[in-house]
């Protein structure tokens, strides 16, 4: 039939009685039939007999997009060029050329492109600046992605400059500042005040701006809220009320994940999968990250029982294709971060929906059930900062103990290290290095003359900001090594050149952390609030190290200049590390699967039960309007002594305004009272709620 009908259409066309709406939805037909290859003939046709057309230019401009589609890439190009001859000011040609471009490889060319939407002429219509902010944010990923990060940064303020309030970009560019170590991070300016810039940060940024659970809470709750459909969902995919017949039969049990490959995540993950008892839990890992089959991919995708690629899927048919699965237990290992899927879990494709590993922090989602973390994480009384019910191993984070070392071990003067310093490092990703963090860096090295800074290598704009800070607190630049990128076996034999690793905070190491403490190098790190600053001493502890678990900022200068002075303690520490790496249990993998099934076991209990838990998200728009006009720069948040106090005195200036229902977490009944004049407030009865020790 399809076949028909272009034949006819194509004598309409020869016959020269074919006008271009006729043509477009004859291939618009064509392409809801499954057949977009007759549709580009179509075009092609069309366009030899009509070159005379006014409108010829938006003939090779959809025929372009066919092309594209059908992954012709070279054609789709010479289709926008033709178009592009004819109106020169056709501007949604030249944007969709810098795409085309730039998935040929032709970066230079992308970027020129999207640059002349912004130097071309038009008249200033709604529709003309709508194409300027397309094109700006295409030159805000693209310069980002290859780390011209000044560059990209400028391009997305002008972006915001035509349209304040856009929430991806503004995630892009407070990203941008982060990973740059700009700081102050937040910097307003006439189209965007501090509130809104905070109000919109991604919540994984957020993570590294602030040591703010409650506004961490609120973060992602509002992140949700803007990226998830308030509409309802096909319910086919809806399986919240399915059966989980746990006798008779195995748990089923789904990860999804975009890191299932070459990735800190997939580091973690390769062995929990091989070590997954088949007899107790049947395994699905659904993928969602780039295209990848060798190295890591290869290993994690012969040990899952089931493989199942989900990136050619939209989040309906991938939630489909889960729910069609039967699974019983649907772990998310991305959370809020790259190349998420948040969509197919808010289509509820099964019953038990569990928040792991990917992301340090609470989803605050109505979807996700629980979060699994362990005691020293998420201790007693932390609780009411997640939107989960919290779940605990004995430690929360999976290791390889079969990660690849490269045999060739590195000499310090290989390294660019002198021989005879203390060397301090810190291997995490510059994002991660706050202002606060900087100077008690600095501090320790002024304080330990001749030691250095070894850093890993990052943009050069990040390089020249990390140096200028560093001359402003009075330390020599060559005091900063960077150690340039390199393939994880070798990046993990220079690890033991290093004498002691210095975490960040808030958002202190995780892979980064279990690599050096595997490669024998003591790490030094202090409590924090929120969940990203409680890993780092999770792991230390569980690798037998936790006196090198400071209580707070001050202690974890004065240990780290201790440390330096001290060579013998140093090896001591090291031969503790060395001793304890088989017992000790950060690498207890045997355990940790066995107690992460007996989890879920535990899981499918309630939910038979009738007690799966339900997300609160009681006030969670408050917590992050209130979050987000606190000052985070001017003071770190680890070092107020009554967190919950300020935010009690904060939430009662909001309630003045607007009133607040109370709330299981910050905001009691006697609160209310109090704020309305009634009562007294009850003072906190645990000091775990606004404390950040153990």
């Amino acid at each position: 039939m399809a076949e028909d009908g272009f034949l006819s259409a194509i004598q309409r066309i020869t016959a020269g009685g074919y006008g271009l709406p006729y043509l477009i939805s004859a291939a618009s037909g064509f392409i809801a039939a499954g057949q977009p290859a007759l549709a580009q003939q179509l075009y092609r046709v069309w366009i030899g007999f009509n070159p005379d057309h006014p409108q010829l230019f938006a003939a090779h401009f959809n025929c372009a997009g066919l092309m594209s589609d059908l992954g012709d890439l070279a054609a789709a190009q010479v289709e926008l060029e033709a178009a592009l001859a004819l109106k020169a000011d056709f501007l949604p040609g030249l944007i969709n050329l810098g795409g085309v471009l730039e998935r040929q490889g032709d970066l230079e060319g992308a970027i020129a492109r999207w640059r002349a939407v912004l130097t071309h002429p038009a008249l200033l219509t709604h529709t003309a600046i709508e194409y300027n902010i397309t094109a700006l944010k295409q030159l805000g990923r693209v310069l980002g992605e290859h780390m011209r990060y000044e560059a990209a940064e400028s391009a997305l303020h002008h972006a915001l400059d035509l349209r304040p309030n856009q929430r991806d970009v503004t995630e892009q560019l407070v990203a941008l500042r982060l990973g740059q170590c700009k700081w102050p991070v937040i910097e307003p300016w006439e189209a965007m005040d501090r509130r809104g810039l905070m109000s919109v940060i991604h919540p994984l940024s957020m993570s590294a701006y602030t040591d703010d659970p409650l506004l961490l809470l609120g973060s992602a709750n509002g992140f949700v809220d803007a990226m998830v459909s308030h509409r309802p969902y096909d319910a086919a995919a809806d399986r919240r009320r399915a059966e989980v017949e746990s006798k008779g039969r195995r748990l089923r049990i789904g990860y999804v994940s975009s890191d299932l490959r070459d990735h800190a995540i997939g580091y973690l993950m390769a062995e929990l999968f091989e070590l997954h008892d088949r007899s107790a839990v049947e395994v699905f890992a659904y993928y969602c990250g780039p295209a990848s089959d060798r190295g890591l991919s290869a290993r994690i995708q012969a040990a899952a029982e089931h493989w199942v690629d989900i990136r050619p899927l939209d989040d309906e048919a991938a939630a489909r294709r889960i729910a069609a699965d039967g699974i019983d237990i649907l772990v998310d290992v991305n959370g809020h971060t790259r190349d998420a899927r948040l969509g197919v879990f808010a289509r509820r494709p099964a019953p038990i929906q569990v928040n792991w590993l990917g992301y340090p922090g609470t989803m605050g989602s109505p979807f996700h059930h629980y979060i699994i973390a362990d005691g020293r994480i998420v201790p007693p009384g932390h609780e009411a900062w997640y939107s989960e019910k919290v779940v605990r191993l004995t430690c929360y984070q999976p290791n390889d103990r079969k990660r690849v070392v490269a045999d060739d071990r590195p000499t310090r003067r290989d390294a660019g290290l002198p021989d005879d310093a203390m060397v301090f490092c810190c291997f995490n990703g510059a994002q991660k290095i706050s202002r606060f963090t900087f100077e008690r860096w600095m501090e320790i090295l002024k304080r330990t003359p001749g030691s250095v800074l070894w850093l890993l290598d990052s943009a050069a704009e990040t390089h020249a900001n990390l140096v200028a800070h560093a001359e402003k607190a009075g330390v020599a630049p060559q005091r900063l090594i960077f150690a340039p990128k390199q393939p994880n076996p070798m990046h993990l034999a220079r690890y033991a050149l290093a004498d002691l690793f210095l975490d960040t905070a808030p958002y202190g190491a995780h892979t980064t952390a279990s690599d050096a403490l595997w490669m024998g190098v003591p790490v030094l790190t202090f409590w924090g609030r929120s969940f990203a600053a409680r890993v780092c001493g999770s792991l230390v502890s569980a690798a037998g190290l936790p006196d090198l678990v400071c209580n707070n900022p001050r202690e974890y200068v004065e240990r780290a200049v201790d440390l330096a002075q001290d060579p013998a303690q140093l090896a001591a520490l090291r031969a503790r590390l060395e001793g304890g790496r088989a017992t000790c249990d950060l690498f207890a993998m045997d355990r940790l699967v066995a107690d992460l099934e007996a989890l879920y076991r535990g899981m499918a209990a309630d939910y038979q039960d009738g007690a799966l838990p339900r997300p609160d998200l009681t006030n969670l728009e408050a917590y992050l309007e209130v979050g987000a006009g606190l000052d985070h720069e001017g003071r770190e948040m680890i070092t107020v002594d009554d967190y919950a106090g300020l935010w009690k005195s904060s939430l009662a200036r909001r309630h003045l305004a607007r009133p607040l229902a109370a709330d299981g977490r910050m905001w009691s009944e006697q609160d209310v009272r109090a704020a309305d004049g009634e009562a007294e407030p009850v003072p906190e009865r645990a000091r775990a709620s606004g404390g950040a020790g153990r």
